[in-house]
Order: structure tokens, then sequence, then C-alpha cells
């Protein structure tokens, strides 16, 4: 049995999180007789299992339903699949969304002149307004 420190130490995790992981149910460590939590070595593996499952960006939920299928001997392989191709969806979108959003924003500083003058395309498309047609140069 280890400590919550030793947990921490092999799984990689802070003991912030590890108590968080326990309060929101996703690990249930054992108690010993004076209240501290006592980890097996199934509970590190979990733990590692957690660990490296946020690490890949799988949000606590998606965790939690690899970790169930984890646990279970009787899984499929095409039900951890699915919520590993899901993911790989969502990250595809998110991945057009910043395309699109850095082009955007490129679009923006192209726009911009970026001298002295107040003018700034930038801050006018912000505020919602027309471009101001620039002063002219004295």
């Amino acid at each position: 049995m280890f400590s919550i420190g030793e947990a921490s130490e092999r799984s990689g995790l802070p003991v912030r999180t590890i108590r968080y992981y326990e309060n929101i149910g996703l690990l249930a460590p054992e108690r010993g007789e004076n209240g501290y939590r006592k980890f097996d070595p199934n509970e590190i593996r979990k733990l590692c299992f957690v660990q490296r499952a946020r690490s890949l960006g799988f949000t606590l939920e998606e965790t939690r339903m690899l970790l169930s299928l984890y646990e279970d001997e009787e899984r499929t392989s095409a039900d951890v699949k699915r919520i590993v191709e899901t993911k790989i969806d969502k990250i595809d979108r998110k991945m057009a969304e910043l395309k699109s959003l850095r082009q955007a924003l490129i679009t923006l500083a192209d726009a911009c002149d970026g001298d002295h003058r107040p003018d700034c395309p930038i801050i006018d498309e912000l505020a919602g307004e027309p471009a101001r047609q620039p002063a002219p140069a004295t």
C-alpha cells in the first residue's frame, strides 16, 4: 500500500489532483484506520491511466468512460475506439476553427499599417465599426 505522496510520485499527478479525482468519484482509494488514503498497485495503475488520458486531451468525462472500459474485462475494443475516434473528430473541428481564426487575424494584421497614426482597422473591426479612412499624412 502506498501513501498519497507515494501515489503522486508514481503516477506523476500532484497530490491535490489526486484528491480532486477522489472527490469527483474518479477513483476510490481505501482509507486506513487513521483516515489516510492507502493506494494499492491497482489504484496506482488507474492514476497512471488517468494521467495519460488527460495528457492526451481527454476531458474528465471522457477519461471516466475510458477508465470504466479499462476496468471492464467484458469491454469491446470497438467501444474504446469509438471514444478515441470521437475525440479525433473534435480535434479536427477545433483545428479547422483555429485555422479560420488564424486567417481572420492575419487579414486584420495585414489591413493595419502599424504606424504612428491612431487609425487602426483592427480596432475598428473589433468595435464593429467600418474601417475609417486614414487621415492624410502631414
